[in-house]
C-alpha cells in the first residue's frame, strides 16, 4: 500500500486549486470577452424631451421643447450647432437669421416675421423663458436646409442636415443589437430583425471604426453595431440641396477690374469739366456716411455726376462710410438691430434712386468689441443690396496695425458674404514717420489677407498720394519729426523740382525717397508715382487677384494713370509682366 504523506497529498491539492483558479480566470476572460452582454438599457434619459442632431445626443443646460405641436430650440443650442451667425438682439428683442441671399427677423411675441423686408406669418413666435430664447426652428428649416422632426413614441426631436446622399445600414442577420459602445460587453439599447420594415430596419451611419458603425436607428436612438452584422449602401436624397452657385458677381470685360474712388466730401464745382479716365471700370463717390447713432445717412449724392458717370462707361459703386472720427456713435449703431434696419432702409432707397450698380462699404476705426457686430451689419445688408442688382464690395486694413484701424475686421467672415473685399494697403506708418506703401510691406499685408480671403475676391488698395514729413530740430537739440501733409503725384513731383530735392531709388520700397531742406527744416517723403503704382499693380497679376482700387482719383496725374492702365489692362499675366521689365530701370523722367 502506497503511503505519500501528508506533505505530498497537500502540495497535490493545492495544485488542483490552482488549476482550477487558472481555468475559472480563463473562463471568465472568455466569458468576458466572446459572450455578448445581453442587458437592454435606454437610449435616452426617460424624464426629458431628448435632442440628436446627425449622429449626436445634445446635452445642453437649455432643453427643447414643444408647444402647440411646434418644435423650439434654445437660442444657444441653434447658435452652437446649426447657425453660428444667428443673432439676438435683446434691446429691440429680434432674432435675426441671415443667408446668402435672405435676411430674416423675427421679434418675440410677434406672429409675423419679415423675411427680406417681407411678412410671412409664422404658427408660434420666438419667446423668452427664464432669460432663454427659444426659436421656432421649423420656420427655418428651409433657410438652414435642415431636416427636423419629432419621433414621439422615443420622446426625441431629430434633425439632419440635408446632403445629397447618406449611407444606409440593414441586417445581414435574423436578428442585430444595436449597442451603446464598441463592443459586445456593452448593453444593448434596440434589437434590429430583418423581418420589420425596411423603414423600420434601416440605420443611418454616421461613423465607423476597424469593426464598429455608428449609426441612428429609425426612433433616433444613437448606438452602435458590428460591421460583420450588417450591409451598408449609399442612397440619394430626394430634394437634396443643390450646390452653392459660384459667384457671379460683376467682372469686367477685358483685364483686372480697375476702380478709383472719388472724394466728394463737398460734392462736384461742374460735372461738365470732369474728364473720363482711360482703364477705369468703376467710380466710387464718396456719397453716403452715417449721421447718428439711429442709422440716419447724410446724402452726398450728385445726380448729374452718376449720369456723367454711365455715360462714359463707368460702373457706380457709391461708398457708405461711418463717422471714422466717432467710435461711440458707431458702436451704439452697429449693436443695435433698430439703427442697422433704418440705415439699410436708406441705402436700399437711395441706391434705387440714383440707380447705383454697386455699394462698397467703408467702416473704420471700429472698437475691436464690435467685431462681431460689424460682420453682422455685412451680413444683413449683402443679401438686401443683392436682391437691388448690386455689387457688394468692403474695404479692411492691412492686418499689421492698431486695434481700432486693423482688428476690429473679421476678413474670413467678410469675404464669405460680400462680392470683393478691398485692401487699403497704405498708411503703413501713420501717424509715426515712415514709407506709406513700401512695396513688400504691400505684398506680405497682401498675402496675409489672401489667408482668409479668396483671391479672386480681393481687391488691392494702392495710394496715389504721398505723406511728407518734417523733421525739426529744438533749442536742446533733440530732432522731432512730425507730420507736414498729403501730396498728390503731381504736387510731388513739383515739390521736388522747386527745391531740387535729392532723390533715390529704394529697390525694397519700390519707391523713390525724395529729402530737401527749407528754412532750417528737413523734409522727407517717399513717393508714390508711376513706376510704384506699375510694380503694385504688378501683384495683382502675381497673386491673380480681381483688381486694384486707387484712393483717389483727386490724387492722380497722367503719367500714373497710364501705368495703371497699361497693367490691368494691357497685361495678360506675371510672366508676361516680368518678362517686359526683366531689365528695367526706374527714374522720374
Amino acid at each position: 500500500m502506497l503511503n505519500y504523506g501528508g506533505q505530498g497529498l497537500k502540495n497535490r491539492i493545492a495544485l488542483l486549486i490552482t488549476i482550477f483558479l487558472l481555468l475559472g480566470g480563463i473562463l471568465a476572460v472568455a466569458y468576458y470577452y466572446f459572450v455578448p452582454n445581453t442587458s437592454v438599457v435606454p437610449a435616452f434619459s426617460e424624464d426629458k424631451l431628448n435632442l440628436v442632431i446627425g449622429g449626436n445626443v445634445i446635452s445642453s443646460k437649455d432643453n427643447v421643447k414643444i408647444k402647440d405641436g411646434e418644435i423650439l430650440l434654445p437660442f444657444s443650442i441653434v447658435k452652437e450647432y446649426i447657425d453660428k451667425n444667428i443673432y439676438w438682439d435683446s434691446t429691440s428683442k429680434k432674432v435675426t437669421v441671415t443667408t446668402k441671399d435672405r435676411v430674416i427677423r423675427m421679434r418675440t411675441e410677434s406672429l409675423q416675421a419679415l423675411v427680406n423686408n417681407k411678412p410671412v406669418n409664422l404658427k408660434l413666435s420666438v419667446s423668452v423663458e427664464k432669460d432663454v430664447v427659444f426659436i421656432p426652428i421649423e420656420f427655418l428649416s428651409d433657410f438652414y436646409k435642415i431636416q427636423v422632426k419629432h419621433i414621439k413614441e422615443n420622446n426625441v426631436v431629430v434633425i439632419d442636415y440635408a446632403a445629397t446622399s447618406k449611407q444606409i445600414a440593414e441586417p445581414t442577420r435574423k436578428s442585430v443589437a444595436v449597442r451603446s459602445g464598441t463592443s459586445i460587453r456593452y448593453p444593448v439599447i434596440k434589437r434590429i430583425a430583418m423581418e420589420q420594415k425596411p423603414e423600420e430596419r434601416a440605420l443611418r451611419v454616421f461613423e465607423e471604426t476597424d469593426k464598429w458603425y455608428k449609426v441612428r436607428t429609425a426612433d433616433g436612438s444613437i448606438g452602435y453595431v458590428e460591421k460583420k452584422s450588417v450591409s451598408v449602401k449609399t442612397v440619394t436624397e430626394q430634394g437634396a440641396p443643390p450646390e452653392e452657385p459660384k459667384s457671379n458677381a460683376w467682372k469686367p470685360a477685358k483685364g483686372k477690374i480697375s476702380v478709383t474712388w472719388e472724394m466728394m466730401y463737398e460734392g462736384v464745382a461742374d460735372v461738365s469739366k470732369l474728364k473720363k479716365i482711360d482703364g477705369i471700370d468703376v467710380v466710387s463717390p464718396t456719397w453716403f456716411q452715417v449721421a447718428n447713432e439711429k442709422g440716419d445717412l447724410i446724402n452726398r449724392a450728385v445726380p448729374k455726376y452718376m449720369d456723367w458717370a454711365h455715360k462714359n462707361g463707368y460702373k457706380v459703386w457709391a461708398m457708405l462710410t461711418n463717422d471714422f472720427g466717432d467710435t461711440k456713435m458707431t458702436h451704439k449703431l452697429l449693436n443695435s438691430t433698430d439703427a442697422r434696419e433704418n440705415l439699410i432702409r436708406q441705402i436700399l432707397a437711395f441706391a434705387s434712386l440714383y440707380k447705383l450698380d454697386g455699394i462698397n462699404i467703408d467702416f473704420e476705426n471700429i472698437n475691436i468689441q464690435d467685431k462681431d457686430a460689424l460682420t453682422q451689419f455685412v451680413r444683413e445688408i449683402t443679401p438686401f443690396l443683392r436682391e437691388q442688382g448690386l455689387v457688394v464690395s468692403m474695404c479692411v486694413s492691412p492686418m499689421d496695425g492698431s486695434e481700432n484701424w486693423s482688428l476690429c475686421y473679421d476678413r474670413k467672415s467678410i469675404g464669405e458674404s460680400v462680392d470683393y473685399v478691398m485692401l487699403m494697403a497704405y498708411d503703413q506708418s501713420w501717424p509715426s514717420f515712415g514709407p506709406n506703401a513700401q512695396l513688400s510691406w504691400v505684398e506680405k499685408n497682401m498675402k496675409k489677407v489672401m489667408e482668409q480671403v479668396p483671391k479672386e475676391k480681393l481687391i488691392l488698395g494702392v495710394p496715389f498720394y504721398s505723406r511728407l514729413w518734417k523733421e525739426e530740430t529744438d533749442k536742446s537739440g533733440k530732432k522731432k519729426t512730425s507730420y507736414a501733409k498729403s501730396l498728390s503725384i503731381e504736387a510731388a513731383l513739383k515739390t521736388i523740382k522747386e527745391n531740387k530735392a535729392s532723390v533715390k531709388w529704394e529697390e525694397a520700397s519700390g519707391q523713390f525717397y525724395a529729402e530737401y531742406k527749407k528754412d532750417g527744416i528737413s523734409y522727407k517723403f517717399w513717393l508714390e508715382d508711376k513706376s510704384s503704382i506699375e510694380l503694385k499693380a504688378s501683384l495683382v497679376h502675381k497673386y491673380q487677384l480681381a483688381g486694384a482700387a486707387v484712393w483717389s482719383a483727386n490724387f492722380g496725374e497722367e503719367a500714373a494713370w497710364k501705368s495703371l492702365a497699361a497693367n490691368l489692362k494691357g497685361i495678360g499675366n506675371y510672366d508676361e509682366w516680368a518678362q517686359k521689365n526683366a531689365n528695367r530701370k526706374y527714374s522720374l523722367d
